[in-house]
């Protein structure tokens, strides 16, 4: 055990360490290579994202088989993505990298819309249709036909195709599954105790409150999960949204009533960005260095900008056009981090749990409570505060099960073929208990580290195909933006492409 700790800790800097920094690189080689479209095209992006939520043709329900709506992917992509490392994740940046960490996970996810922009689009360019007339799509397809399209690497294409899938599948069973319950557990459990419960011993340091937990929450995930993507997408359709709302309203509230400290608290970030508190510790660079990395790996571990995750349920959209669905992926990455991190930030830094001038957090709080302590100094009557955000760490997590479930059966499928992806279905719903009554922290290390190392070969396969992102954002400005007559840029399939220009005219898209 101690030698696979041992390993698991080398692979784990290595991944959430170095990885990170070649994460950032390529959201800046794609920021630039794009010539800036999160800022140059805003107005593109945000219209045809969140302002075009009332529009039939975003929300209304696909008629096509297994395929759902923009909106819908983008509920269970944000299903995935806003998980425990938005409230847990942000407050622990804090507490190790200072208030100047928030400065750099805006940084990253900045550059991360990029990064998620391209990926999205890569799926919709190389997916397909699979034996159940369902689209699949992902870092797989692109790694396989795009580098593995070009001469001289398509052994490495596949190879790499086939290693990504194997990452996301044991990181859905950890990261998004299993770590996802034991916080569920561990916060229903603190929030609301039923000490004859809790008292009561099944095995080990198991209780019967855990156990109980563990297997509901299974029966919630089997009841949706083996319902299909269908059934995961019309869930998330409803809960993400309302789940969001409900926590940046908490969060007003807080950073309202302590509305004196949030220009100090804003004051800090930019500072201690570049100048840490002393309480860091250590030299400068390395200070400076230790903010920046937490700031960017927390933002990462939250927007999962960068890992080729949530293009896999993108690619099931029915939208036509690359760069539609890509820009859904900006807006995805935007209110992961821009609007839920920063809420989170603000709480911790405005409400005196955390001491902007000296970098210490209030007596008898932990990264993993400093919200809940926040919640609780303005909401203190029966610990609703508490409450609060125990309700919202649950459904944050649950609903990470869910979209994660949909990543790893699509990777077990490019794997195992699609007859068989009942089976992972059936693993996957399992593990939510193992989540519930597992304790060691190595299971969890090693989740975390299969959930970074996706971002290797998705990474090459970006950036390998850059120039097609390139190719295909420029035709959609030249069609869209400069009313030029070209040909839209929809798949690499020939017989797909012609399919959905046809579809598109049909439609008056063209």
């Amino acid at each position: 055990m101690d030698k696979i700790t041992s390993f698991n800790d080398v692979v784990n800097s290595f991944v959430w360490g170095k990885g990170v920094w070649l994460l950032i690189a390529t959201g800046v080689l794609m920021t630039v290579l794009t010539k800036f479209f999160q800022i140059s095209h805003i107005g593109e992006w945000w219209k045809n994202t969140i302002g075009s939520i009332f529009k039939k043709d975003v929300i209304s329900h696909s008629k096509e088989k297994a395929s759902i709506s923009p909106f819908q992917a983008l509920c269970t992509a944000l299903a995935a993505t806003v998980g425990t490392g938005n409230i847990a994740g942000v407050s622990a940046a804090i507490v190790v990298g200072g208030a100047g960490a928030v400065f750099w996970m805006w940084v990253a996810a900045f550059f991360g819309m990029m990064t998620n922009y391209s990926e999205n689009v890569l799926g919709i360019y190389f997916r397909r249709k699979n034996q159940k007339g369902e689209w699949s799509g992902g870092a797989m397809y692109y790694l396989q036909d795009g580098l593995g399209g070009r001469k001289g690497f398509k052994t490495i294409g596949k190879v790499l195709a086939v290693i990504f899938a194997v990452f996301a599948m044991f990181a859905s069973f950890g990261i998004g599954s299993m770590a996802q319950v034991n916080k569920i557990v561990l916060n229903v459990e603190s929030a609301f105790p039923v000490k004859s419960l809790i008292n009561t011993v099944v095995f080990g340091s198991v209780n019967l409150y855990q156990l109980i937990i563990g297997i509901v929450v299974m029966l919630l995930v089997a009841l949706i999960v083996l319902g299909g993507l269908k059934r995961i997408a019309g869930f998330a359709e409803k809960i993400v949204p309302a789940m969001i709302i409900l926590f940046i309203a908490g969060s007003l509230i807080i950073i309202g009533v302590n509305y004196a400290n949030i220009l100090p608290a804003f004051k800090a970030i930019f500072v201690n960005a570049f100048k840490p508190i002393a309480a860091l510790g250590g030299g400068i660079g390395f200070v400076i260095s230790t903010v920046m990395t937490q700031g960017f790996k927390r933002g990462v571990f939250s927007n999962e900008a960068g890992l080729g995750s949530s293009v896999m349920v993108h690619s099931n959209s029915n939208v036509k056009e690359p760069v539609k669905q890509g820009m859904w992926g900006i807006f995805e990455v935007f209110a992961d981090t821009m609007i839920v991190c920063t809420m989170t930030a603000l709480v911790v830094l405005t409400s005196g749990v955390y001491n902007l001038s000296n970098g210490t957090i209030a007596e008898g709080t932990s990264d993993a409570t400093l919200v809940a302590s926040a919640f609780n100094q303005i909401f203190p009557w029966r610990g609703i505060g508490a409450k609060f955000v125990a309700v919202a760490l649950f459904l944050f997590a649950f609903t990470t099960v869910l979209g994660w479930s949909h990543y790893g059966a699509k990777a077990w499928e490019y794997v195992f073929g699609t007859k068989t992806t009942i089976i992972f279905k059936i693993i996957h719903v399992i593990t939510t208990v193992f989540g519930a009554v597992l304790t060691s922290s190595l299971a969890w290390d090693i989740s975390d580290t299969f959930n970074g190392l996706m971002m290797i070969p998705n990474l090459i396969g970006v950036l390998a195909m850059s120039g097609v992102v390139m190719k295909i954002t420029k035709n959609y400005i030249d069609r869209k933006k400069r009313g030029l007559k070209v040909e839209p840029v929809i798949s690499y399939d020939p017989e797909i492409q012609a399919q959905q220009v046809a579809a598109m005219k049909e439609d008056g898209e063209l």
